[in-house]
């Protein structure tokens, strides 16, 4: 290795060590369920964005299996060559219709959706609104753009409103974009999109909903912009398949035109090959399921709220979540990290948060009970919780 760059690395490594920041990460030996497996420990996971329990759900595996055998296991090109297969276009007309929208467009993942999609549509010549919390892939996204970056103070509509105005009446920009998460992932607070919609059609935004997070979530599982009863208001909605869904991948929801420019446009679409026949069989599957029953959704938010009221109760810091995404803010990274640990070793799989992922001094332990979590282990868990916030002096 060139001295220049193990000079780098091992000072980046020991500055990320000495500040608490630094991630370590463990493989599991089992499914992604309500229970993992990590070195010969079972463990109650609330660490995953399986938020339905889908990932390991039969119908999902079957379709997969028999998709497998027709299709084999990879698309063989992107999309544009030969790589799409009717179940890609199955796929996307099933999104297209849980959505409420024209159309759809399916990507390899939800990071890729944002990378594509803002670069398609805005340029240099362009202005981005965008919340001060936004996901990392929708940074990046619209610095891949070369618009104008202007950050909004997190939900701040008062704030949205005069940078709206400013920026579209400088006559600076051809077009001005506003862009959000819908579920914000580590808080669990939704935006305001009934108030970014009338800011909008008042300064003729375009809109654009990352709906990672709430996709199965929100809406009886149809997601934010639904649940709002507003599809028709919202440009682009983006979301993946890999969280509530249980599969992997994403897509971006709208209008037809949107669509067709999005794939001529999308450089992730041209230029990398497509989703795999089993995924996209079973993500369309995961969809058909959620279309059939809210069983799941419903559960989700039951053992969402029980937790939340729980860990409140015992005098916990958990924000102002309004989704079953539970943090326990702790303050200094770490005590963060320490309170991960204690967890682990008591038999609670709950990974800490800090910095980058969220503010300095924000560390925290991020939960998400899922649907297949039942009450017994939410009940050991919160009693874990109650033992080690004694513990540490949190509670």
């Amino acid at each position: 290795m060139v001295q220049k760059l193990q000079e780098f690395l091992s000072e980046a490594i020991a500055e990320k060590k000495a500040k608490n920041l630094y991630n370590e990460i463990e493989a599991l030996s089992s499914a992604n369920g309500p229970m993992i497996e990590i070195n010969g420990q079972e463990l109650i996971n609330l660490s995953s964005n399986n938020y339905l329990g889908l990932a390991k759900e039969e119908r999902l595996k079957e379709v997969a299996k028999k998709t497998i055998d027709k299709y084999g296991v990879g698309a063989g090109a992107v999309r544009t060559i030969n790589g799409t297969m009717d179940v890609h276009n199955d796929l996307e007309k099933k999104i297209a219709e849980f959505k409420h929208t024209e159309a759809a467009i399916a990507f390899q993942s939800g990071f890729n959706c944002n990378m594509a999609a803002v670069s398609a549509i805005m340029n240099k010549e362009d202005a981005i609104l965008s919340d001060a919390l936004n996901h990392a892939s929708i940074i990046d996204g619209c610095r891949l753009s070369r618009a104008k970056i202007i950050p909004v103070k997190h939900q701040d509509m008062d704030d949205l409103r005069e940078k709206a105005k400013e920026a579209t009446e400088s006559g600076l920009y051809k077009k001005v974009m506003y862009i959000s998460d819908g579920v914000f992932s580590m808080d669990g607070d939704v935006a305001k999109i009934p108030e970014i919609v009338e800011i909008a059609e008042e300064f003729n935004l375009i809109t654009y909903i990352d709906d990672a997070h709430g996709s199965g979530v929100m809406g009886k599982g149809a997601g934010t912009v639904k649940h709002f009863g507003l599809s028709d208001k919202i440009d682009l909605q983006i979301g993946t398949l890999s969280k509530a869904l249980g599969v992997v991948g994403g897509y971006v929801a709208g209008s037809q035109e949107l669509i067709d420019w999005l794939k001529v446009a999308g450089r992730p679409f041209l230029f990398s090959t497509s989703l795999t026949p089993g995924d996209a069989a079973a993500a369309t599957e995961a969809i058909n399921i959620l279309m059939e029953s809210t069983e799941l959704h419903d559960r989700l938010w039951e053992n969402g709220n029980y937790l939340k009221a729980e860990l409140k109760a015992l005098g916990f810091n958990i924000g102002n979540s309004e989704t079953p995404i539970t943090p326990v803010i702790l303050g200094e990274e770490k005590l963060a990290q320490e309170f991960s640990k204690r967890l682990r070793e008591e038999g609670v799989y709950a990974k800490s948060i800090v910095f980058p992922t969220v503010p300095l001094g924000t560390g925290r332990v991020r939960n998400m009970p899922t649907a297949a979590h039942t009450k017994e282990m939410l009940d050991k868990a919160i009693a874990i919780y109650e033992k080690v916030g004694k513990e540490l002096g949190v509670i």
